[in-house]
């Protein structure tokens, strides 16, 4: 099968290379660029792990083909901690609040989480888990995941983050 020739910048580092028309983006990302952050979970879109930042949106790139990424900005989890290895506020969040635990979910937890964020700096309760409702977690209950966002969205705000009574 012929080839096809795309450029993007995935996380912050503008890439090239020769992709199949029919290579998901998330196998393009796993296999030719070697970021296995992103899952591969149940490839129909209905899971979430796959999720990743394009052009300032969530997308779950196990439904977009890398051809149609051409000339995107993307961001995946190994994007999120910054340049000297510091998490990212989400990732503490994750770790200080035991947001994961098989870490299955995680990476497209984060990453749509982070782009939740940046849409609402604020969300109530109930607005996370609207807008994490496309990332599914089979271990934790998503009572954790929700606080890990919080904790991010108060050290985000430069305020003190208070964990509700149980």
């Amino acid at each position: 099968m012929a080839k096809t020739h795309v450029t993007m910048t995935i996380n912050g580092q503008e890439v090239e290379a020769l992709v199949e028309p029919r290579t998901l983006l998330i196998h393009f990302l796993r296999e030719q660029m070697l970021l296995t952050g992103p899952h591969i979970g149940c490839e129909t879109s209905h899971c979430g792990a796959c999720t990743v930042d394009m052009n300032d949106m969530s997308v779950k790139s196990c439904t977009v083909f890398a051809v149609q990424a051409n000339g995107a900005n993307i961001t995946t989890i190994e994007g999120m901690a910054a340049a000297d290895g510091t998490l990212s506020a989400l990732q503490e969040g994750f770790r200080m609040m035991h947001g994961l635990q098989c870490g299955y979910c995680t990476p497209g937890m984060i990453t749509r989480a982070h782009r939740l964020l940046i849409e609402n700096p604020d969300p109530s309760e109930d607005e996370i888990r609207m807008g994490i409702a496309g990332n599914i977690c089979r271990c934790t209950g998503y009572q954790n995941i929700v606080k890990a966002i919080q904790y991010a969205a108060a050290k985000i705000n430069g305020v003190p983050f208070h964990e509700a009574a149980e």
